[in-house]
């Protein structure tokens, strides 16, 4: 079994669902859009640079998108809390999730890459 496979068999539902579905999302947005595991949790990668991640709350439990650049992004969902680059998208694994949502800050997260204001090595 792969990693990042391990990762999603780990969780329990309604969680493994949710986070099943938020990475083919992700894989699908961009033929560029690879996926690894970095620090034990899954990562996702525009031309090998590094720009969302997947976790779930140790907390609260519910999943959620960390966006690498999300100091860039505004959308009133996302959480910056302690972090200064990094913001979070919670993800309710009870309830439909916001395709429309995640798909935008998607767009925009590798946007950042496509137009030069992240660079890629």
């Amino acid at each position: 079994m792969l990693p990042n496979e391990n990762f999603y068999i780990s969780k329990n539902e309604p969680n493994r669902s949710c986070l099943l579905t938020l990475r083919d999302i992700i894989l699908k947005h961009d033929d560029n859009v690879t996926e690894t595991t970095k620090y034990g949790m899954p990562c996702f990668c525009f031309k090998n640079k590094m720009f969302c991640y997947l976790w779930v709350d140790k907390k609260t439990e519910e999943p959620y998108i960390l966006f690498v650049e999300g100091e860039h992004l505004n959308h009133p969902d996302l959480e910056i809390g302690t972090r200064k680059r990094m913001k979070i998208l919670r993800v309710n694994a009870s309830q439909d999730i916001p395709i429309n949502i995640i798909e935008s800050l998607i767009n925009d997260a590798i946007e950042l890459y496509r137009n030069g204001s992240i660079r890629i090595k």
